[in-house]
């Protein structure tokens, strides 16, 4: 229930037009190398904001452990998204699928490899983690950026980044 109440906020949170306050979007772009920033810019407006507010709740839970990785892990984690070239109504189509038909590792990449664009990318989306981490590893980022991004949507148990840092991003992503 708590993942259907999470959905259910982040699509009407897209539906707003516009992305991160000036103030919001100048904290973010200082806590990205520039690599980084290209790809941040790339996402959509309110996906920038949505990195913007996990990013800032991260920092006030961590305080000093809120390093510039793990809050460019925050502001990253869903950069793979962008491979897809979906919006909101292709996402809420995929998420849909995702719990029905394309579930399994095989599924997906049985859709990534599709013949079709669509079927493609919906299971880029649904790769989203892995398409994230490895564009933040060709940006250069750090360790701990690209393992969350990979991480982010596994379960606790397969985590390799710190079990507090991973925990408080977890949990602004999830609120």
């Amino acid at each position: 229930m708590a993942r259907l109440s999470h959905l259910t906020r982040r699509f009407f949170g897209s539906l707003r037009p516009g992305g991160p306050s000036a103030e919001g979007q100048q904290w973010a772009e200082s806590m990205l190398l520039p690599e980084e920033r290209t790809i941040w810019s790339a996402l959509s407006g309110p996906d920038r904001r949505h990195s913007v507010d996990v990013a800032r709740r991260v920092q006030v839970d961590l305080g000093p452990q809120a390093t510039r990785s793990v809050l460019a892990a925050a502001l990253l984690h869903d950069c793979g998204k962008l491979q897809s070239g979906l919006r909101t109504p292709g996402r809420v189509v995929a998420t849909i699928l995702g719990a029905t038909l394309v579930r399994t590792s095989e599924d997906v990449s049985r859709w990534t490899s599709s013949a079709s664009s669509w079927k493609r990318s919906v299971g880029r989306y649904r790769n989203h983690p892995e398409g994230g981490g490895q564009m933040l590893t060709e940006a250069g980022s750090d360790s701990l950026t690209v393992a969350w991004a990979r991480e982010h949507h596994l379960p606790p148990s397969q985590w390799t980044v710190d079990p507090v840092v991973a925990e408080a991003l977890h949990s602004a992503d999830d609120d």
